[in-house]
């Protein structure tokens, strides 16, 4: 009996509890309407609508020509709000538009897409997405017309979310310089450094956050538009910037060459036209633009007889020699304390001028000169190093400037042979900008200025800020030493190491160098081969330097292969630059045999040639802009007929100039050689024949 009173107390116990708890509910849920009902209406709002940012449109980054080298495209990512549309236009219009989705997108049938829809406007989902593919903006504008998606945002629910991303119309041309931003916005080139105009300024807008972790837009009045960021304009040549790329391409590739870099810089101005970095990939196949060895720090080496250079500045300056006097190598080796310098030839030069030492490039000349003048005093020397400001910075537009490294007089690794090695370019470490910022000077009658890359900040037509030529030193020397210094560099050309590439249409001045790389704390047989220039010699226009790392193969100096990349550059930027060619501009071709008034122009494209003709008022039936083109003349009229370039074979460039021919003929996988001035005459591989991929063909201009 006292066990059932035992549990009958328990379970009246347990109602009991039971019967409270209910009761309570009710309790807590009208607490909760009518006296906490304001405080968490607004944090549930504050957690499912929030204020997010609308990323502002990055600017774009342009040639100095205008062209287009990066901008942001809009791309579109499609979703729907199924709610919004009203059923009766609903249930007339979604098989249709389920049947254009599934054309479009090619990855579902239209059932499914129409269950997908349907299956998310019973659930009562305010936002699905449709398809994860980003669409483009006239396929945007196409889909703005579709059934259902007609009604816009508010009437058909339609959601065209954009996505920008980045785009280069000219592929990996000048990639590294140009550079990359990631999401934490670290990168390279321009788009790191000048990032702080790129990016512009983000706006804000309120977003509701829907089931599944998605957010929607939401219009509200506080949004903020972003503010798109700003333009920036480079003082790049694309002309240029291509032809140094394939010539430094085509000679790392010959050589199975590490790395190179070129440099092209306009003398008077400082401006870079074009600057191209080339490594080889990780697996050891083909080359790409991985670091900035033109700049950066990794380019920073020991720079070889480049820098001998210097080392006659300053024994002219000193005015203890002439370029007459005599030096003897003996059998190019001489002894300083406890190590041998040695020439490149074997068995030495003998006696020779300072000017043929200079020429020749004899290491053992060039140092005994310098230890002679300034071994007492080596305080002496380094001053016109840093008179000639290469031992800072230069200051360089773009993140990541290699700091150049100079020992000094009293270091405790300064010792007696570190004058004579240094004096030939060893024990120092430079970067090719360094090198060719003092050849520049040179060229620019011994005013340094300050190269730069980038020459404008702009926003549509507005100029913001402007980047002027800058004068770091306004004389490294005075006049008369860099007179002789600059027929020092013509006679490396003419008579020295570089004469392989004397060019008879124009002078070329510059020196070779070539340093034997340190690995391990020992000099090898590998090579660090330059050259460093300018050209047309007698009136600078632009300067160059051309370094390849490491080449495989015979006779791997400077001379035989750096100096030929530079050669090769110098004569295409020769033949493209219309100031330097005055006879090539404004050329007007005749009919040979016919006493046609009217101008006979040989070939070229529509476009342009339609320009030239409304320019000079000449009849001449319109020719299609986007074709090359050929003419035939008559005595009233030219004529055009098509030039076909894009058939696969190898194409007619027959009247074409040169810079059109290179246009066609590299495009289509050849190696072009060329020889004379003006317009293509002849062709060594005949048009309509096989086209064989890295096939050489040879042109006569004339």
């Amino acid at each position: 009996m006292n066990i059932k009173r035992s549990i009958l107390l328990r379970v009246r116990v347990v109602f009991i509890l039971v019967a409270l708890v209910a009761a309570a509910i009710p309790y807590r849920i009208a607490k909760l309407q009518l006296e906490e009902g304001d405080k968490w209406r607004e944090k549930a709002e504050t957690i499912n609508f929030k204020y997010r940012e609308v990323p502002a449109t990055r600017g774009n980054i342009y040639a100095g020509d205008g062209s287009l080298m990066a901008t942001s495209l809009p791309f579109y990512r499609v979703a729907i709000d199924p709610t919004i549309v009203k059923e009766d236009r609903y249930k007339a219009k979604i098989d249709s538009l389920s049947q254009k989705l599934s054309a479009f997108y090619k990855d579902k049938s239209a059932t499914a897409y129409k269950r997908m829809i349907t299956d998310a406007r019973k659930d009562n989902k305010r936002y699905l997405v449709l398809n994860r593919r980003q669409i483009g903006y006239q396929d945007m504008q196409m889909m703005s017309t579709w059934p259902i998606f007609r009604g816009g945002r508010l009437g058909g629910g339609v959601l065209f979310e954009k996505v920008e991303k980045r785009y280069r119309p000219f592929n990996s041309l000048a990639s590294r310089t140009v550079g990359f931003l990631n999401e934490d916005e670290y990168g390279a080139g321009i788009e790191y450094s000048f990032n702080e105009y790129l990016k512009g300024k983000d706006g804000k807008a309120l977003f509701q956050r829907l089931a599944g972790g998605s957010w929607k837009p939401v219009f509200d009045a506080e949004d903020v538009k972003p503010e798109n960021g700003f333009d920036v304009i480079t003082t790049l040549d694309v002309n240029i910037q291509d032809v140094a790329e394939t010539a430094l391409r085509r000679q790392l590739e010959d050589r199975d060459a590490e790395f190179g870099s070129v440099i092209v810089i306009e003398v008077k101005t400082g401006q870079i036209k074009a600057i191209a970095n080339l490594q080889k990939n990780k697996k050891g196949v083909g080359y790409g633009e991985n670091y900035n060895f033109a700049v950066g720090d990794q380019g920073n080496t020991e720079p070889g007889s480049t820098f001998k250079l210097l080392s006659m500045l300053a024994l002219l300056e000193e005015n203890k020699i002439s370029l007459n006097d005599k030096v003897e190598t003996g059998n190019g080796a001489h002894k300083f304390y406890d190590r041998t310098m040695r020439d490149a030839k074997y068995g030495g030069y003998g006696t020779l001028t300072i000017r043929e030492a200079f020429e020749k490039s004899s290491n053992v000349a060039i140092s005994k000169l310098v230890d002679e003048n300034f071994g007492s005093s080596p305080s002496k020397f380094m001053a016109y190093v840093e008179k000639a400001g290469l031992k800072d910075p230069v200051g360089f537009q773009l993140v990541g400037e290699g700091r150049p490294y100079f020992k000094n007089p009293g270091d405790k690794n300064w010792y007696g042979t570190s004058l004579p090695w240094i004096s030939i370019g060893y024990e120092i470490k430079l970067n090719p900008l360094h090198t060719l910022s003092l050849y520049n000077a040179v060229a620019n009658g011994g005013k340094m200025v300050k190269p730069f890359i980038v020459k404008a900040i702009a926003k549509g037509n507005t100029i913001h800020e402007e980047f002027e030529t800058e004068v770091i030193r306004d004389q490294i020397a005075s006049e008369k030493t860099i007179k002789l210094l600059q027929e020092l560099l013509e006679g490396v050309v003419v008579r020295g190491t570089a004469r392989n590439i004397a060019n008879a249409d124009y002078k070329i001045a510059g020196k070779t160098g070539t340093a034997q790389k340190l690995i391990d704390g020992r000099y090898t047989q590998k090579y660090y081969t330059s050259f460093a220039g300018y050209f047309p010699a007698d009136n600078p226009k632009y300067s160059m330097i051309v370094v390849i790392d490491s080449p495989k193969g015979f006779a791997a100096y400077g001379g035989d292969v750096s100096a030929p990349v530079f050669k090769e550059i110098a004569d295409r930027i020769y033949a493209l630059d219309l100031e330097l060619n005055p006879s090539n501009q404004n050329q007007i071709y005749q009919a040979e045999n016919s006493d046609s008034k009217t101008p006979f122009i040989r070939a070229g494209r529509g476009g342009e040639l339609n320009e030239i003709f409304e320019e000079l008022g000449v009849q001449a039936a319109l020719a299609n802009a986007e074709e090359w083109v050929r003419s035939v003349s008559n005595n009233e009229k030219i004529q055009w007929e098509n030039n076909e370039t894009e058939m696969p074979q190898v194409p007619d460039v027959s009247g074409l100039p040169l810079r059109d021919a290179l246009f066609i003929l590299e495009n289509k996988g050849l190696k072009v050689n060329y020889s004379g001035k003006g317009v293509v005459k002849r062709q060594s591989i005949s048009p309509g024949s096989e086209l064989i991929k890295n096939a050489t063909i040879n042109l006569v201009l004339g």
